[in-house]
């Protein structure tokens, strides 16, 4: 089993600094990526979740690392 922490921001005027997780791959549809094809989630303000041979990291980490693997969410 895997879980995935999420710790939620808040700004000054509690407002939410998360707007939006999208899921990714699903059952029924995986969606993987390769390496050299990661590129910033809008623009580098959000994040999207990897599933790696190295274990669940961000699109920013496994692209220094030089992996790819299966996208599990994004997040803004």
């Amino acid at each position: 089993m895997i879980i995935l922490r999420i710790y939620l921001k808040y700004g000054q005027n509690q407002s939410s600094a998360i707007y939006g997780i999208e899921t990714v791959s699903r059952p029924g549809r995986r969606t993987y990526i390769k390496n050299n094809k990661i590129k910033p989630f809008l623009g580098g303000m959000g994040v999207a979740v990897l599933s790696t041979s190295k274990g669940i990291m961000t699109d920013k980490r496994a692209a220094k690392e030089n992996l790819g693997g299966e996208v599990l969410c994004k997040i803004w």
